[in-house]
C-alpha cells in the first residue's frame, strides 16, 4: 500500500518500493515496530531521546499543561508562568551567567536565530558591514536558510542557489583556517563564527586537542562573535557530568543553539542562550528586535522541557553520559579490527561513529543491523551514528557493540 507522507533526507523512491519502517512504541532504550519487534536505539530517535523512551512522568506534566493552557503569544509583553520559569531554570545553568533564553521550535530555527541576531547585533553597534557569518566543513547547522547556507556537507547545499550572501566556510579541524580567512577578509566585516564542539551529522567528529580553546580565542582577539552550536551536544550528551560542551571547555560563547534534549524530543523546542554582551543594546530600551515564532516557548514545550530536566537531575543522567563516554568507547573501539570498518571515532560524550571502509555500504547496513535488532542511522560520509539514551545500561551497550558486530560481519 502506498503512503502518502514524504520523509525527510530520503530517497523516496526506495522508501516508497520497500515501505517506511514504522516505529510503534519505545521504552528507555528500546524501541517496537508495529509488527511488535524489538530493537535496541542506537540514536536516541534522531541524537535527541536523552532521558530514554516511555516516559509518562512527562506526558503526564504535557497533559497536565495543556488542560490550564496550550500556550499563548509571546510576542510583546505576552507569555505564560511556565515559559518565564524555564526560561530562568536555563539561565540558572547557562555557560555564561546573566544569559538570556530565545525560545525556538527547534534546531533550525535556533541557527536561524543565531545568524539574524548576529547581524542585528553589528547593526546597532555601528558596525553594519560586519555581516559575513562562518560555518566549518562537514558541518551541519539545520535546514533553514541560514543553516543550509552553512552546512559543510555539500549535498545539503545542492540544487538551491545561493540562499543567504556573506556565508563563508572554514577547516573544521584547522584553527589557523578561521585565522587566515579573518584576516583575508578583515574583522570589520565577519559577524560570526558557527562551530559544533563535537561535529554531529557529518559524520561524529571529534574536535582536534586544543581546537575548541584556540578557534575561541581567535574569535575573542578579532571581535567575532562566537556561536556554539549545541542542538547535538547539549544537555548532557558532551559527557563530562556538564550540561554543554561550552561549560566542559569553558568557551563562554556569545551564542549558543540548542534544542533536542532540552526535552528529549517528547515535544519540539529549541531555545538560544545569549550571553550579556549581544543581549544588552535589545535590553537598554527603545530597540526592538523583529524577530520570533508562534510557538517560541509554547507553554507545553516548556512544561515538557521542565519534566525532562527534572528527570536528568533526579536520575543524575549527566554522570550516566559521562559512564556511557567511557563505556561506548570500550565496547565499540574492537569494532576497528573487522575488514567492513575503517575506523572508530570515540571517547568524547555519548556518541560514537563507526566508520565504514566502503562509505556506499552505510545505507544497506543500516538495514542489516535491524536483523540484528538495532535500530540505527548512517551519518556523514559512511559513519553509522551511534548516540544512545543516557539509560542506556553498560549490559546494553554491550549487546549494542555484539549486534553490530554480527551485523558488520
Amino acid at each position: 500500500m502506498a503512503h502518502s507522507l514524504w520523509h525527510g533526507f530520503a530517497d523516496m523512491g526506495a522508501v516508497s518500493a520497500s515501505g517506511p519502517f514504522q516505529v510503534a512504541r519505545g521504552s528507555g532504550a528500546r524501541i517496537w515496530d508495529v509488527d511488535g519487534q524489538e530493537y535496541l536505539d542506537a540514536t536516541a530517535g534522531l541524537w535527541f531521546t536523552n532521558i530514554g523512551h516511555g516516559r509518562t512522568e512527562v506526558a503526564n506534566a504535557v497533559a497536565d499543561q495543556l488542560g490550564k493552557l496550550a500556550h499563548y503569544s509571546g510576542f510583546g509583553d505576552f507569555t505564560s508562568d511556565v515559559t518565564v520559569a524555564l526560561a530562568d531554570r536555563l539561565a540558572d545553568i547557562a555557560p555564561v551567567p546573566g544569559s538570556k533564553i530565545f525560545f525556538t521550535s527547534g534546531g533550525s530555527d535556533s541557527v536561524d536565530t543565531a545568524a539574524k541576531l548576529a547581524r542585528r547585533y553589528w547593526h546597532e553597534m555601528g558596525k553594519p558591514d560586519k555581516n559575513i557569518i562562518v560555518g566549518r566543513t562537514k558541518a551541519y547547522h539545520g535546514m533553514h536558510v541560514a543553516g543550509t547556507a552553512l552546512a559543510g556537507i555539500p549535498v545539503n547545499r545542492e540544487g538551491y542557489g545561493e540562499l543567504m550572501p556573506d556565508a563563508e566556510s572554514v577547516e573544521w579541524d584547522n584553527a589557523k583556517s578561521l585565522l587566515g580567512l579573518i584576516e583575508r577578509l578583515g574583522e570589520d566585516r565577519i559577524a560570526a563564527f558557527f562551530c559544533e564542539p563535537i561535529i554531529g551529522a557529518g559524520g561524529i567528529y571529534l574536535p582536534p586537542e586544543g581546537y575548541l580553546a584556540e578557534v575561541r580565542q581567535i574569535c575573542r582577539d578579532h571581535d567575532v562573535l562566537f556561536v556554539a552550536d549545541e542542538v547535538v551536544t547539549g544537555f548532557g550528551r558532551i559527557g563530562g557530568d556538564s550540561w554543554f560542551a561550552s561549560t566542559r571547555f569553558d568557551l563562554q560563547p556569545d551564542m549558543m543553539t540548542t534544542a533536542k534534549g532540552l526535552t528529549s524530543g517528547y515535544v519540539p523546542m529549541g531555545a538560544v542562550f545569549i550571553a550579556p554582551r549581544v543581549a544588552e543594546p535589545f535590553y537598554s530600551g527603545g530597540v526592538w528586535w523583529r524577530h520570533g515564532y508562534t510557538y517560541g516557548g509554547h507553554a507545553g514545550a516548556a512544561a515538557a522541557a521542565m519534566a525532562n530536566l527534572d528527570i536528568i537531575e533526579r536520575e543524575n543522567l549527566l554522570a550516566e553520559a559521562s559512564r556511557l563516554e567511557g563505556d561506548l568507547a570500550q565496547a565499540l573501539s574492537p569494532l576497528a579490527e573487522l575488514d567492513a570498518v575503517a575506523e572508530v571515532r570515540t571517547g568524547l560524550g555519548a556518541v560514537t561513529a563507526v566508520q565504514l571502509a566502503d562509505p556506499a555500504q552505510a545505507l544497506p547496513m543500516v538495514g542489516t543491523m535491524r536483523e540484528h535488532g538495532v535500530s540505527g542511522r548512517a551519518a556523514g560520509q559512511g559513519a553509522l551514528q551511534i548516540s544512545p539514551a543516557f539509560v542506556m545500561t553498560t549490559e546494553e551497550v554491550g549487546e549494542l557493540a555484539d549486534k553490530m558486530r554480527a551485523a558488520l560481519s
